[in-house]
């Protein structure tokens, strides 16, 4: 009987160890799973941290212009200016990462007839790329099937998290002759296929230009043309093409209010002779009013003896830390016909007396593409 519960005994415990063994070697398989399986994890995490950015602490305004593609009268076809206009507006964190981008192109095309008379509508607003949507008509032409707009917003996001030298540094290649930088990195490839050299450009001009918008929460770009300056030609005088594009980059605090504008605009002239001949340099990159400094010219002309930039950045000062509702009912008065919208606050009397009106309504439209 002894030995029998002793065998009995031995035979339990036999069994024991053997099923010890056994799950040991399961938990030792389930555990030699999870070092892999947290490494994956791991290493998207630090994918995903690597391309994170901070708050936004800065904030800047790039643009490229150009004239390259207007065209000179011919047996074939009649003369057409066309200003492009490449826009950058990029907030960055402390570490010079971006936290946002918005970015556009204002392709302003001025046609002319037989007798160089401008058959373009002088009084309507030009809308951007962005603008248009559907309606810029890239789509149906694209290999990728996508519409301007969305290559622009593809090529935005992957901007984010990344410094201005991983940005410029993007790899590009060359399809044709129109198009000489277009991404060839894995990323983009099948987001992207337009070209990106300009808006590279404009973004780095962004970084340089940045000015400090710590508390802001949201970035905004505004953008507005109008050509209603150009003129027909005459036995006189030749034509000219003239579109005036105004820009605002805009960071807003998490109330609304204006943290940091930064407004520009690009004056942009094509003149032909009266045969519809191109007199204008068109090959060199255009500067706008800020970028002009003195060269602009106003201050000897300026009752207050300031230069356009000055005035402007009088104005941005002026709009910092206050409401769109504020900014947008600033009180004006009319100096001339050309001059409808000048300053009447004692604020900016004596610092500002340009006419101001497009320049609010850029705050104004800046405040309504955020919603």
């Amino acid at each position: 009987m002894k030995k029998s519960v002793a065998l009995i005994l031995i035979v339990f415990l036999v069994a024991m160890i053997f099923a010890g063994c056994s799950n040991g070697a399961k938990e030792e398989n389930a555990e030699s799973k999870v070092p892999a399986e947290t490494q994956e994890t791991k290493n998207t995490q630090e994918a995903k941290q690597q391309t994170q950015s901070g708050e936004i602490e800065k904030v800047g305004l790039g643009h490229i212009i150009s004239t390259a593609k207007s065209k000179e009268a011919s047996d074939q076809e009649n003369a057409q200016a066309q200003a492009n206009v490449t826009i950058a507006a990029v907030a960055f964190d402390k570490d010079g990462k971006v936290v946002d981008a918005k970015l556009d192109v204002a392709q302003t095309k001025i046609d002319f007839d037989e007798n160089m008379a401008i058959t373009s509508d002088k009084e309507a607003e030009v809308p951007t790329k962005k603008e248009l949507k559907e309606e810029y008509g890239m789509k149906n032409a694209s290999e990728i099937g996508k519409e301007w707009y969305e290559q622009a917003e593809a090529f935005e996001d992957w901007m984010v998290g990344k410094t201005i030298d991983e940005i410029t540094g993007l790899k590009v290649k060359e399809r044709d002759e129109e198009h000489t930088a277009v991404p060839d990195d894995p990323e983009l490839t099948s987001s992207v296929t337009m070209d990106v050299g300009d808006f590279l450009a404009a973004v780095e001009e962004s970084w340089k230009n940045a000015e400090s918008a710590s508390g802001a929460k949201t970035l905004s770009l505004a953008v507005n043309t109008t050509i209603d300056k150009s003129k027909d030609a005459s036995e006189e005088q030749s034509a000219l093409a003239q579109a005036n594009t105004t820009m605002a980059a805009v960071t807003f605090d998490e109330n609304g209010n204006v943290v940091t504008p930064i407004i520009d605009e690009a004056q942009v002239k094509v003149e032909f002779d009266q045969k519809g001949k191109i007199i204008s340099d068109i090959h060199t990159e255009g500067q706008t009013k800020k970028e002009l400094k003195e060269e602009y010219g106003m201050k000897n002309a300026s009752e207050i003896g300031k230069e356009w930039y000055e005035q402007i950045e009088a104005l941005e000062d002026w709009m910092s830390g206050k409401s769109v509702e504020d900014i947008v009912n600033l009180s004006v008065k009319e100096r001339d016909k050309e001059h409808p919208t000048v300053p009447n606050d004692p604020e900016l009397t004596s610092s500002v007396t340009v006419t101001v009106g497009q320049y609010l309504d850029l705050i104004k439209k800046a405040a309504e593409n955020i919603k």
